[in-house]
């Protein structure tokens, strides 16, 4: 038969036991497993052939804000050797003299590379790779993208990748 006093009396167990299954809960909400297979970081360095660019005049006349570059060049393997791929891509001008906002996607023997940042007028630039296919699905990360000359006919493309 319930009473006040039995249910009082047993209260500080209740609690006790509310108390340790909380803690147990929290403890494990802290324990960090590593996903089966977890990605590494991979790297993939090819070189830009440069000269399949077109320039569209859209704002001011001369090198405006909004002007349009689009591209597509040939992609060479590390040691600027064999051909792999192209790039293919667009830039907008954004801050004349300094830099432009750029996508582009990189056609790899071994799948697609997709990315999305800005192309600085001088020194090197650094993007987001957005997304792959192939070999490269999931693909995120970075790329380092380094002028090999100062006419900028070849460029230095270094992709860090998960996926």
């Amino acid at each position: 038969m319930w009473s006040p006093e039995s249910d009082f009396q047993s209260s500080p167990n209740r609690f006790r036991r509310l108390l340790t299954a909380a803690a147990t809960l929290a403890a494990g909400s802290l324990l960090v497993i590593p996903a089966a297979g977890a990605a590494e970081m991979q790297k993939l360095d090819v070189i830009e052939h440069a000269g399949g660019e077109a320039l569209i005049d859209l704002g001011d006349e001369g090198d405006s804000a909004g002007d349009l570059l689009t591209f597509e060049n040939e992609i060479y393997d590390e040691g600027d050797a064999q051909k792999v791929g192209s790039i293919h891509g667009y830039c907008i001008r954004v801050i004349v003299g300094k830099s432009w906002e750029c996508f582009w996607t990189l056609f790899h023997d071994d799948g697609q590379i997709t990315v999305e940042g800005p192309f600085f007028d001088a020194g090197d630039s650094t993007v987001a790779v957005t997304g792959g296919t192939g070999k490269f699905a999931g693909a995120r990360g970075d790329m380092l993208l380094h002028a090999r000359d100062a006419d900028g006919t070849a460029y230095d493309l270094k992709y860090s990748l998960m996926y």
